[in-house]
Order: structure tokens, then sequence, then C-alpha cells
């Protein structure tokens, strides 16, 4: 039960951060190659990963590094499309032979301890059929989106900890209950009920009384002469 308190208490306290000081824009052309940089939220290592939004609707998982592993890629794009690295103080993802279909929001997520930290970019790729009106509506989706998703959260915390605070107190009156039991009970008993119960746990401890014996019987006999 503890346990399962510990987790949700936990859970109250995951939030979302989504940083605009650092939108940045890349305009490339087809063919090129092109890399996106955003700057480390921790100083420690963390999960980190990369995704891209197209078209304002669909969200592709692009790169994956958990803590201490290697980098895991996303097997529905070609094998070294992508390619995500790190230093002390900066994560890239370098973009190999851009296309159209490459244009996007693309997101930088640091996740620790309930914590999550999202860096937003934009990538243009020259021959796009989208207009620049297009692009702006889709960041603003982007931002919409965003601050849904920290809206949800917060109202996932305020359910979570009641439920927390329910478990709690359900908790405290079983243990209770369960300690003041058997004094309950005794307690209802009067002094003759207790005294007979307390003989009867005496006889049990010591076993059923040993069989009486049977007198010895003597018999004399006397000769006359």
């Amino acid at each position: 039960m503890m346990n399962v308190i510990t987790a949700l208490a936990l859970s109250c306290f995951c939030w979302i951060t989504v940083s605009g000081s650092e939108f940045q824009t890349s305009e490339v052309q087809a063919g090129e190659t092109v890399t996106l940089q955003c700057t480390k939220t921790f100083t420690y290592d963390v999960l980190t990963f990369w995704f891209r939004l197209i078209n304002g609707t669909t969200a592709n998982s692009l790169a994956v590094k958990p803590v201490s592993t290697n980098v895991n890629y996303n097997a529905e794009f070609q094998t070294g499309k992508f390619e995500m690295t790190q230093n002390t103080s900066d994560v890239f993802l370098k973009i190999k032979q851009v296309d159209v279909s490459d244009s996007g929001l693309y997101f930088c997520g640091f996740l620790s301890e309930g914590r999550l930290n999202l860096r937003v970019m934009q990538l243009k790729v020259g021959g796009t059929d989208e207009p620049q009106d297009d692009m702006d509506c889709i960041c603003k989706q982007a931002h919409e989106v965003a601050t849904l998703t920290s809206v949800t959260l917060g109202v996932l915390s305020v359910f979570l900890l009641m439920v927390i605070t329910g478990l709690v107190v359900q908790h405290g009156k079983t243990a209770k209950e369960h300690e003041n039991k058997n004094p309950e009970q005794f307690e209802n008993l009067d002094p003759g009920t207790l005294k007979d119960l307390a003989l009867q746990s005496a006889v049990k401890r010591r076993g059923r009384p040993a069989a009486q014996k049977q007198p010895e019987t003597h018999v004399i006999y006397t000769t006359n002469r």
C-alpha cells in the first residue's frame, strides 16, 4: 500500500516546461545536411530525445537516449537519416539529405525526476509548398498543444493528490481498527466470562487431566487353627 502511495505522490510532482526563448529557424535547400542544436537543461545525464511535428498534427519520434546507454533511433526512418550527438552543454540532431517532407517543428526534450523540458526549433527546406502563414499557424498550434498538455498535467496532479489523501486516511483507519480489534472484544465481556475463558485456556495448555487411579484392593487371608 505504501509503495503505491509513494508512486502516486511522485507522479503528482510531474510538470512540463516548453521554452520558446531559444526558438530558432533553420532554412536549407533540398539535398543538404542540417544540424539542429539545443542547450541542455540539466547539468547531469538525463533521458534525452528528439521528435518532430509535421503539418501541426503528426508527431514522429526520431531518437531517444536513455541515461548511460546508447541512442535508439526510430526504425521507421532510413538508417543513418538522423544522428543524435551531445557534449557537456548541448544536444545535436543531424539530418542528412533533407527534402520537403522534413520541414516542420522539431522538439528536443529532457526528462528527469518527473520534470519535462522541451526546446522548439523550426526547419524549412527550400522548395516547400507551405506558405509562411501556414508555418506561423503550425507554430501557434504547437504552442496550444504545449499549453493544453500543461493544463492537463495540472488537473491530473490535483486528482492524484486527492486520491493519495483518501488512500492515506483509509490506510490509517484500517491499521487502527486492526490494532484495537481484540481489546474491544474483551472490554465487552463480563468478569465471569473472562474467568471462564482464562480457565479454558489454562486447561488447553496443560492438556487433558490424567485418569483417576483405581483404588487398590488388599485381601488378607487368615487361617484358624
